[in-house]
Formats: C-alpha cells, sequence, structure tokens
C-alpha cells in the first residue's frame, strides 16, 4: 500500500515505522525539529528493547508525496481540523482516510441511520469542515490502543500494546477495510474490524473522558488514579454518564464493563496519559474530542453530565493557566 502517515508523533511514528519496514511505501508528514531529525537520522522506534530504523520520505509540505491509498490521520482532533485542507493533495479518487485518534470523530453522524444524520459536532468539526473538505465517505474509524510516546526528535518508545480496532462507518465489512487490516496484520498489529465501530470508540472514550483530565488536573500516572479511591470513584461517575449518553446513540456497553475497564488501565503502571505528556511538553491540549464532546452530545440528547461538565470547566481553565 502507498501510505502517508500524517503526523508523524508518538502513534503515526510506531505505525509509520512497522509499516514502511512490512515493504510498504510510507512517507509522513511531521514539522519542526521532529521533521528535521525524521529527515536526517530515519525514523526510530524503540520497542521490545529493540531500536527499529525506518528511512521515510518525511515533509511538512503534502503536496510533495500526491494521492495515496491510504491516509493515515494521527494528528490530535483539533490540529485534524485546523489542517484538513492539508490533506486534499494526499486525496484520490479513491483514498481512504483513516482517523487514528482518540475522543469522537468528525465522521461520527456519517452512515448513523437515525435522525442525527449528517450532524456534525461543533466541538471537532466547526462548521462542517472536515466534513466537507474531506469527505466522511473517505473515512475509516479506528480506535487506537498503543501507549507510546516521543522521547526525543525522531525518536518512538513504544510501551505497551498493539491493537489498532477498525471499522466503516456503515458497519460494512468493506474490500477497503479489510484490505487495511491485512496489511497493518502484515506489519505486526493486531487489527480487528468491527461491525460497530462506534461502540469501541466509546469504551475507549469511557477512559479518555476522566483519566486524562485527571491527569492534567492532579499529575498522577494512570495506575494511581485508577487506584486511588476517591480517584476511582469521580472515574465511574464520567463512565456512567458516558454510558448514559451513549446509550441514548443507540450504544449499548454493560454497566459492568465500567469496574473491568478501570481495572485494564491499572496495569499500565507508570504510564502518564496524553493530557500530562502534553502539559509537561508545552503542548496544545486535546480537551474537545474527549470531553467538551461528551458535553455537547448529552445536550444534543438530552441526558445530564454534571460530573464531565465539572472535569471540563477545571481541565479548560487548567490549560489556559498553562497557556496551551
Amino acid at each position: 500500500m502507498k501510505i502517508c502517515v500524517f503526523g508523524a508523533g508518538a502513534i503515526g511514528g510506531y505505525l509509520a515505522v512497522e509499516l514502511a519496514l512490512a515493504g510498504n511505501e510510507v512517507s509522513v508528514i511531521a514539522r519542526g525539529a521532529h521533521l528535521r531529525a525524521i529527515q536526517h537520522d530515519g525514523l526510530r522506534l524503540r520497542i521490545g528493547g529493540l531500536e527499529k530504523i525506518a528511512r521515510v520520505p518525511a515533509s511538512d509540505r503534502p503536496a510533495d508525496f500526491g494521492p495515496q491509498s491510504v491516509v493515515i490521520c494521527a494528528l490530535k482532533a483539533h490540529q485534524a481540523w485546523e489542517a484538513c485542507e492539508q490533506f486534499l493533495p494526499l486525496l484520490g479518487p479513491q483514498t481512504s482516510v483513516v482517523t487514528a485518534m482518540n475522543g469522537i470523530p468528525w465522521w461520527y453522524f456519517n452512515q448513523v441511520g437515525d435522525a442525527f444524520e449528517g450532524h456534525h459536532l461543533q466541538s471537532v468539526d466547526r462548521d462542517g469542515r472536515q466534513w466537507n473538505t474531506i469527505g466522511p465517505a473517505r473515512a475509516i474509524g479506528c480506535v487506537v490502543d498503543p501507549a507510546c510516546a516521543v522521547l526525543s526528535p525522531g525518536v518512538i518508545a513504544h510501551h505497551e500494546f498493539n491493537r489498532f480496532t477498525l471499522g466503516e462507518p456503515d458497519g460494512s465489512r468493506s474490500e477497503r477495510v479489510q484490505a487495511l487490516a491485512q496489511t497493518l496484520v502484515q506489519a505486526g498489529f493486531d487489527a480487528p474490524v468491527r461491525e460497530n465501530i462506534r461502540w469501541n470508540i466509546w469504551l475507549k472514550l469511557w477512559g479518555n473522558a476522566c483519566f486524562n483530565p485527571i491527569s492534567l488536573l492532579t499529575l498522577a500516572t494512570l495506575d494511581q488514579i485508577t487506584s486511588e479511591p476517591g480517584l476511582r470513584g469521580v472515574c465511574t461517575a464520567v463512565m456512567h454518564e458516558c454510558r448514559s449518553v451513549a446509550a441514548a446513540l443507540q450504544i449499548d456497553i454493560p454497566e459492568s464493563m465500567i469496574q473491568r475497564r478501570l481495572d485494564v488501565a491499572g496495569l499500565a503502571t507508570g504510564h502518564k496519559m496524553s493530557m500530562l505528556q502534553d502539559l509537561e511538553s508545552g503542548r496544545s491540549i486535546e480537551i474537545d474530542a474527549l470531553v467538551s464532546a461528551v458535553h455537547e452530545l448529552g445536550v444534543l440528547t438530552h441526558v445530564s453530565t454534571p460530573t464531565v461538565d465539572i472535569l471540563l470547566a477545571l481541565t479548560r481553565e487548567r490549560a489556559r493557566q498553562a497557556g496551551i
């Protein structure tokens, strides 16, 4: 496959190295010192006690690479909104765009088959910018499980997990999503294709909507958040609210999975959530797709989200105070 990874940071860099070393024609979009390091020394991945190096074409100009088979968007949601017009040189008639991002995706109400069909969420796609520029027909959903980090420009560390769950918005097992899954598997990833990718999106969001804001506010690691009784209680309340909003959108996740989700997350000893990593690095915080979207969807479906709303207000102010 001819694949461009748009945003070769922690997750994007992990994908790019493994896909390139598996024989795919991979290019990456990056910027600044990270881009210069990739151009000079290659993209380096530290995984399982090894360092893998992929010398991939890298640029901050998508027009350098032309139309692709697949574009993997590994940007944060607000960055993807800002950059959506830059995707155009990469898009041919059959190009798919994989949203390997956290939170509610901009295409969420495409092919949903209910009264909200075609609705644009202002928290993740203000004014329908991505919907109208990229087009929802190109979108393939992706839920990202791996824990990775950028150690230094051009150097990515993989900590654990290798699953990228895929799914078409309409629930079909299309040729394109099956071909993509096969490509990922051949590169060493676990890449199941699900008929209801929104179910998996919500299950992942259960954690991100609470773990990330709490990490930003308390500086606690994931195992600390899930083991300290008070913080675990806040997480439980947020997950209940997320479950209620999801249920109003016809996504039924068993209540029993809340404690299981917390227990599994607690196994990631010492892991810093992305908001905490961004705080420490002075990078912009991804609030809207992870927290604001739950509030917006609660308003849309007339479901109350008081705990989420409190975390949202505190997180926004903490980010403002930090200048990010």
